[in-house]
């Protein structure tokens, strides 16, 4: 891999490797973009199988938070850490320790936050060592566990995708199909069902299932069912990739909105759905709540500021289906011009603000 050359290409900003021998700890910060704040993204413990695969997956989710924050109308640029090593066996107190003096080397570039293999706990000893870390425990004063405040946003996204489709944004008697019920899914079939959503659920956990057959009338399916069957709006809140060439020709819905990452298997399935003119709210716009949730612990966290700014996720998916109709571009190109618009316009204020702040430099003299 020719670093210097896959930095060029994005244009990543740096790349700073953490080795400590006595916690062996072996830490990669990707920074990508600072252009509308310090980069803030979490940290990643993972059993990579080369060093290479580490580096590249940091740089690849690095510039995905870049896009998500910049999406999310956040003053932050994206910045991502991958830990090398096995979450289950290889934690230590000493490794979150020192790859939080590195963070703290840097400065307030990179904030932190919990991902895949990270907890809550491995946080608050981060914060031992330095204040550029979020998702501490609330005891420190932070915002506790996201997910009901992601699932807030992804109903408020999802209200205004069905606005496009259906000429209003009301959901009552629409049926649902969420995929997935975990701890955000879970929150989400709550918000529809007290509008009066139809819901039909699927997942692998049987007791998750239960719960929302229970809870809210919801009626089950298989798995591998959900994808062809009869509704108005398909919510995908697990796996990745999952719109994908076997999963197309199923889908029925008018309009495709879940908190699930990634969730075109590729780029040219968004131009699928695009063209059968399924309405597709794109997931890092959409299930922003959480990274909006935790920016606010930057400035002391309070409930209300936050989720008044997860409601705007509603007019962000406006905004989406706005530039794809300007453009005539499919919503997940959209979403990528809409969080590229907004750095640029930032890039130019600033580049006049120091040209203005050089004339005035050169008339004091």
């Amino acid at each position: 891999m020719k670093i210097f050359q896959y930095l060029e290409k994005y244009d990543y900003e740096q790349l700073v490797f953490c080795q400590d021998k006595q916690s062996g700890l072996k830490a990669i910060i990707a920074i990508h973009d600072t252009t509308l704040g310090p980069a803030l993204g979490g940290t990643r413990m993972w059993t990579y199988d080369s060093e290479e695969e580490a580096i590249e997956d940091a740089l690849r989710l690095a510039r995905g938070m870049t896009y998500k924050n910049a999406a999310a109308g956040l003053n932050l640029g994206g910045g991502k850490t991958v830990i090398i090593g096995d979450p289950r066996k290889d934690k230590n107190e000493e490794m979150f320790r020192a790859f939080g003096r590195y963070i703290q080397g840097l400065n307030g570039r990179y904030i932190t936050a919990e991902d895949v293999g990270t907890t809550v706990a491995d946080m608050d000893l981060i914060h031992e060592e330095t204040d550029y870390v979020t998702g501490i425990s609330p005891a420190f004063g932070s915002s506790g566990n996201p997910s009901p405040v992601t699932a807030y946003g992804v109903y408020r996204g999802m209200k205004a995708a069905a606005k496009e489709a259906f000429g209003t944004d009301s959901l009552e008697g629409k049926v649902i199909a969420v995929q997935g019920v975990g701890n955000v899914a879970y929150n989400l079939c709550r918000h529809l069902h007290e509008e009066g959503a139809q819901l039909i659920v699927t997942d692998i956990n049987k007791e998750a299932v239960q719960r929302a057959v229970e809870e809210f009338g919801a009626k089950s399916v298989e798995p591998n069912e959900i994808y062809g069957v009869e509704c108005d709006i398909y919510s995908p809140c697990a796996l990745g990739g999952v719109i994908n060439d076997e999963t197309i020709p199923q889908i029925k819905a008018k309009v495709i909105a879940g908190a699930a990452n990634n969730q075109l298997k590729d780029a040219r399935h968004g131009d699928i759905i695009h063209e059968m003119g399924i309405i597709y709210a794109p997931d890092y716009v959409i299930n922003a709540g959480g990274v909006i949730n935790v920016a606010d612990e930057l400035y002391g966290y309070n409930r209300d500021r936050a989720m008044k700014k997860v409601e705007m996720i509603y007019n962000n998916i406006e905004r989406v289906i706005e530039i794809a109709k300007r453009d005539s571009i499919p919503t997940y190109r959209a979403a990528d011009r809409m969080a590229e618009e907004r750095i640029e316009r930032m890039r130019n204020s600033r580049s006049q603000f120091l040209q203005n702040g050089h004339h005035i430099l050169s008339r004091r003299k």
